[in-house]
Parts: structure tokens; sequence; C-alpha cells
């Protein structure tokens, strides 16, 4: 019996060594779902104490801006829960990229240090661009500016952005499921 136990023991000390995780892994894939802008328009500093908060129930699924009703959807698919619209002071927004007015522009360097994906290009007393592809939209560029040279530039659909939307009775059944519990 003695014998059993050392090695039912070694075998359970080994797998908690070798199958140990870090953290919470729902965190992560919550985290891979959020548009990664960093932007904080959800209240929270970034898309993982975001994620972090959704995981633990402090947070709604639906105070992502730039993720849309499409992020929404996406979240609640991956926790098995009704998507709710956006409410409050919280509104999709359309995707956008920022643009450099570069006649304006006197390479104060605010801009670079703002962006949190480091999509803006330039030095000191020299003008900057933006890296499009790079760009996520969450605007904080434009606070730090001190000559207002940027500016949001909406992102037009077309044939290689486009996506299909979600289903219209999909959103109006949650529309209805919201109403019909506020008129109780």
């Amino acid at each position: 019996m003695a014998a059993i136990a050392i090695v039912l023991g070694a075998v359970l000390g080994y797998a908690a060594i070798k199958f140990h995780t870090e953290g919470n892994p729902m965190v992560d894939k919550i985290d891979a779902v959020l548009p990664q802008t960093q932007c904080g328009q959800c209240g929270f500093p970034g898309c993982k104490p975001y994620a972090t908060a959704i995981s633990t129930g402090e947070a709604p699924i639906n105070k992502c801006p730039p993720g849309g009703e499409e992020g929404i959807q996406k979240l609640a698919d991956l926790l098995g829960v009704d998507p709710i619209p956006f409410g409050g002071d919280t509104q999709p927004k359309p995707k956008s990229v920022a643009l450099i007015d570069e006649s304006t522009c006197i390479g104060c360097t605010l801009c670079i240090q703002a962006c949190p994906v480091d999509a803006i290009v330039g030095a000191a007393k020299q003008m900057h661009t933006i890296i499009a592809a790079e760009c996520t939209g969450c605007e904080l560029c434009i606070a730090p500016c001190p000559v207002d040279c940027i500016s949001m530039q909406a992102i037009e659909e077309n044939i290689t952005n486009w996506k299909w939307k979600y289903p219209a009775y999909a959103l109006t059944s949650v529309e209805a499921a919201a109403t019909a519990g506020a008129s109780r």
C-alpha cells in the first residue's frame, strides 16, 4: 500500500508540474476576441484588463466600441451568453484610421509616444506619418497633438475589407428580449 501511495503521489506531483497553467485560460480566449486597440474606450486601460473583468463577471461584454456588434456577438458565442446591444455612453464607431496632415506636423513626437501599436513613424522635428495597416483607430494620438494635425478617417467598405453582417433576426431577438424585460 505504501509503495502504491508513493507511486501515485509521484505521478500526481509530475502531472501538477507538467500541466501547470498560469492564470485563467478564459482570459486569453476573451483577449484574443477583442480588437487589441488598447484604447481604453471600455473604461479599462487596455484589452487584457477588460478581458479579465469580463471573465470574472465584473464587466459586461458590450463596452468595446472598436469591436462593434461583431465583437459582442463573438464574445457572446465564446461565453455562451446572449449578446446584448451597446448601452449608455458606449456606442459602436465605424472602423477608422488616423490621418496626419503632414504640412502642419511639427514633429513633436507626442503622437508617437501615445500610440499603443507603434503605427506612427517619424523623428523629432521631422514630419510624421501613419502606417495605415497598423493603425487600430483607437484615437489616442489625437489628444496629445499640440497643433491638431491628426484626424480620423473612416475606412470605407470595399471588396478587400467587407465582412458579412450578423443576421438581423439574431439582433432583433436580443433587442426584443431587452424591451420585454424592461416592460415588466
